[in-house]
Order: structure tokens, then sequence, then C-alpha cells
């Protein structure tokens, strides 16, 4: 499973990071989760808000730390 999470770095960004870690270990994902801080390419995926989750290429979330349970069902 592929995994971006858009942001320049902000404390929003760094959790959910680290949400994303912990359910990917606790479910038993194989993940590879790639930040992306440069402005230009977060531009590319035409979100408003800051942090963006994309999974395998799709935008799933963008704007605050999900909620566990919402992230939860990624790793369905």
């Amino acid at each position: 499973m592929e995994i971006k999470v858009l942001g320049t770095g902000c404390s929003n960004c760094k959790s959910t990071v680290n949400l994303l870690a912990e359910l990917a270990k606790e479910k038993g994902v194989s993940v590879n989760i790639e930040k992306i801080d440069n402005i230009q390419d977060i531009m590319g995926y035409n979100i408003l808000a800051t942090p963006g989750v994309v999974i395998n290429g799709v935008v799933v979330h963008a704007g605050g730390v999900p909620s566990r349970d919402k992230a939860k069902k990624w790793f369905l």
C-alpha cells in the first residue's frame, strides 16, 4: 500500500503520519508512507487544505488530522 501525506510539516501533518503508521502496524498491513512537503507537488493533488492523504494514487482525505475511525477504514 502506497500512502502519501501531503503537507508542509505542521504538527497535524506529523500526527497524520504517526496515526497511519500506527494503524498499519496494528492491522499488519505493509505500507510505504511518503511525506510530500513541496508546495508545487501538493498543488498537483488539487487539495485546498493540509494535511492530505493519498492512498494508491487516490486522495482520500484533506484538511486536519483524520479521525482514527475514518483512517481505520483505509486499511481493510
